[in-house]
């Protein structure tokens, strides 16, 4: 790499001077006689739905300070044992000085805090949609199944997308260095009561990596009062076969530390069934027609364990060390299948069947380490390091047999492969902000990433009961990657307009080799990112907005990667070296009315997009499933988004998007283009219960049209779900129930039909079961805790499943 480049990068990022919007607030406490109170607890609440925005606890002198407070208006309470509860509003504009606040003494003693089960809550700002679930029937579901309800997310198969493209998931701001799969693993296995809010980030600001097309937030609650807080859960979920989730978490905070340990076990068997056609073809007929079911069953058992340790050395320094652990050292993958081959219009030809067994193991280990300095002008430095440590085994074995008219030449095939894989990720990432008056704020940060893997699989054929290697398909894949980003934002507000903008730069270096076959595959390149959030006032209640974005996505490592995965001796599974990456520009137009009625238009134009597709070879009657490079694809839509309480026990949100997807590629020296029109929609349903709104439920329904997916047509499907929650022993136990895909309807099919390719699928997915879940929390049950989960973007491309 350009050594100048390396030194503009730091360069343009030493200047600390530079800026953010957050104010402070200060104070202090004392009784009538005006003796300090210490250990009061200072919180302040969102003024429009009561949630708590930051907390802390007078010291010694009676003295309390919070900083990090967005511009805006809050209830501020004070409440302290034996002393009646100070509240009062207070306006945000500044860093504020509420001087003396005196509390009067109570003839009766505090008693622990209520929690009352709440109804969803919506709110849309310039760049995200936030949908706060604190305590509600959701809160009491796994992750996964919160963002399934979460406005603007479909999650399918456990693959989560927002306007057809996956997005980064992050927990309290920190990327989540997980693949696909181990991602789905952590969410269903972590309970939802600790969330506090899912953010929905359609355009991030600049900090965010620029592979962050767009970004889950998921916020967990935040901690404000001294003691310790526990709590154990157990879930039964009945779907195809059974599973099993059971945890603790526990919380501990002093003056001094916060103490946050989650420790999970998840025990699953799952089923998915599908169909397969294929017609083969010569000479534009069909030559020999394929039909298979295929019969897959998935066994798991996964230990989670996260662990977060702040320490305070005063109000203005933090050091934070976090650690989130996984383990699987059980995962087992069976599939079984039976193919009927039709040749020239003859009745079952031949039919041969496939066992495919795999064993496998891994782990997945990120460590983080923070430590934030706060300035007396509420400016803010941060400094992250990050160090993950990935390995994962794979035993497999494949048999095939193949049976003939009569019962003539019938034969077996049968082989085995061992797969490693070694990841190291290492990243760092400082940040400064600060405010530069009361209207604006600035903020940079510089980040490095780097990444290595080293990979090998081997195959032996087994003839006759004896191995030998087959080193047409052994090999090993070394691949290296090194990210240089910097960044800087402009945030300013006048009386109508406000504006967010903001440019990000990064160079990448990778480098994929093939140490057996010497193929080899290099990128270079270095790019900005700009980002734009511009919004107008036009009355109170009729806001307009415009946002751009500019967005990079990489190919994961296993896309890259050529090995071949053979599901049996005519599917295979491989990645491709001469995968680029995908440049993607989004502008959105939209309008909000009254706070409840959002009207957007949006256009994305993504140059080579790349996703994995199945490319049926006619000659020798395979199917390879690979990723390959699209010309473009261009997705344009309109949607409307509402949310509103229909009475005081019963809240609606509603979207409906209508969108057209189109697809451009050359193949063969021929070019293809097409596309479709589709609408996804989605009607959720919150309801409370009983006096004391200790009885909840949401009612989900969620619909995706026909729609187009890289020249595949994917049939209509709608899920319904329905989440029951009831808190019990002086709201100490929560019982609940939920049940999924309640009408069967999840189910789809996937058509291939263009140039020499003709094929489908269908796909019956284990996704429709029944839930009972039982936690029950002890200790101070006021506390709020300083859950998270730290992670990155680079552990997301680790593996595909």
């Amino acid at each position: 790499m350009n050594l100048k480049i390396i030194h503009i990068l730091l360069f343009v990022l030493i200047p600390l001077s530079l800026f953010s919007q957050d104010f402070s607030l200060s104070g202090k406490i004392q009784d009538a006689e005006n003796i300090p109170i210490s250990y009061a607890n200072i919180i302040i609440l969102n003024k429009q739905d009561s949630t708590i925005v930051s907390g802390t606890s007078s010291n010694d002198l009676g003295d309390f300070f919070l900083n990090n407070i967005q511009a805006n208006t809050y209830i501020l309470k004070v409440s302290f044992v034996g002393f009646n509860t100070y509240s009062k509003e207070i306006q945000v504009a500044k860093n504020k000085n509420l001087s003396t606040i005196t509390l009067t003494e109570s003839n009766e003693h505090l008693d622990e805090v209520a929690i009352v089960v709440k109804k969803p809550t919506v709110k849309k700002e310039v760049d995200r949609l936030i949908f706060n679930v604190a305590n509600t029937a959701l809160s009491e579901g796994n992750m996964m199944e919160v963002l399934q309800s979460t406005p603007g997310v479909l999650v399918i198969d456990n693959n989560i997308q927002i306007k057809s493209t996956t997005p980064t998931v992050y927990i309290n701001d920190k990327k989540v260095h997980l693949s696909g799969e181990e991602l789905a693993q952590l969410l269903e296995g972590s309970p939802a009561n600790s969330i506090k809010s899912i953010e929905v980030i359609t355009n991030p600001p600049a900090k965010y990596d620029a592979s962050s097309g767009a970004v889950l937030n998921i916020v967990m609650d935040k901690n404000l009062i001294t003691g310790y807080r526990g709590s154990v859960f157990a879930n039964y979920t009945q779907g195809v076969f059974p599973r099993t989730n059971v945890g603790t978490t526990n919380f501990y905070k002093t003056e001094k530390i916060n103490v946050f340990a989650n420790y999970s076990y998840t025990q699953n068997k799952l089923n998915r069934e599908s169909n397969e056609k294929i017609n083969f073809l010569e000479n534009d007929n069909i030559s020999e027609e394929w039909n298979t079911n295929i019969d897959r069953n998935t066994w798991t058992k996964t230990h989670n364990f996260n662990f977060n340790l702040d320490y305070f050395f005063d109000n203005a320094n933090t050091l934070s060390f976090s650690t989130n652990l996984l383990f699987i050292p059980y995962y087992k993958y069976k599939i079984l299948s039976n193919t009927e081959v039709n040749a020239n219009g003859e009745n079952n030809s031949y039919r041969f069947d496939s066992n495919n067994l795999s064993r496998d193991t891994k782990h997945n280990l990120g460590f983080d380490l923070d430590y934030v300095h706060l300035f007396k002008n509420a400016s803010k430095l941060s400094f992250n390091t990050h160090y993950t440590v990935y390995n994962y085994n794979r035993k497999q074995d494949v048999l095939s047999r193949y049976f003939f008219q009569e019962n003539l030449n019938n034969f077996t095939n049968a082989f085995n492969t061992n797969a490693n894989q070694d990841t190291d990720i290492y990243t760092s990432q400082l940040d400064y902000s600060s405010t530069i008056n009361e209207s604006s704020s600035f903020s940079v940060g510089i980040k490095s990433s780097f990444i290595k893997t080293e990979s090998d699989i081997k195959q032996f054929d087994v003839v006759g009961g004896n191995e030998t290697v087959n080193t047409d398909n052994s090999d090993a894949f070394n691949y290296n990657e090194a990210i240089l980003a910097a960044y800087f934002s402009y945030e300013k507000n006048w009386e109508k307009w406000s504006l967010y903008s903001g440019f990000r730069i990064e160079q990448t270096n990778i480098e994929g080799q093939s140490p057996i076959t010497n193929e080899e595959n290099k990128q270079d390149y270095f790019k900005g990112f700009p980002t734009l959030n511009l919004a107008y006032q036009i009355t109170e209640k009729v806001n307009t907005y415009v946002n751009y974005k500019r967005s990079v996505e990489r190919p994961n490592y296993q896309d890259l990667n050529s090995f071949k995965y053979y599901l049996n001796d005519n599917t295979i599974v491989t990645g491709n070296p001469n995968l680029q990456p995908a440049f993607a520009d989004f502008i959105t137009l939209g309008t909000t009315l009254d706070d409840k009625y959002i009207f957007e238009a949006y256009y994305k134009y993504t140059d080579a997009n790349f996703l994995e597709l199945p490319i049926q070879n006619n000659e020798e009657n395979i199917i390879v499933h690979t990723p390959i490079n699209l010309s473009n694809t261009v997705e344009y839509g309109f949607d409307f988004t509402t949310f509103f309480n229909v009475n005081k026990n019963w809240f609606v949100y509603f979207v409906t998007s209508f969108y057209n997807v189109e697809e451009q590629a050359i193949f063969n020296e021929e070019l293809i283009k097409t596309d479709t029109w589709s609408n996804y929609s989605v009607l959720s349903n919150d309801f409370s219960f009983l006096k004391d709104k200790s009885l909840s439920a949401n009612l989900t329904f969620i619909y995706v049209g026909k729609n187009q997916q890289g020249f595949q047509i994917v049939d209509a499907r709608l899920a319904t779900d329905l989440a029951i929650k009831k808190t019990i022993l002086n709201k100490k136990a929560t019982l609940s129930l939920s049940a999924s895909d309640l009408f069967n309807t999840q189910d789809f099919t996937v058509t291939s039909k263009y140039q020499s390719q003709n094929n489908s699928r269908f796909y019956n997915q284990d996704n429709r079961y029944i839930k009972l879940g039982f936690s029950y929390k002890f200790g101070n049950t006021t506390l709020e805790t300083n859950a998270r989960t730290k992670s990155r973007k680079e552990r997301d491309r680790l593996e595909k499943e």
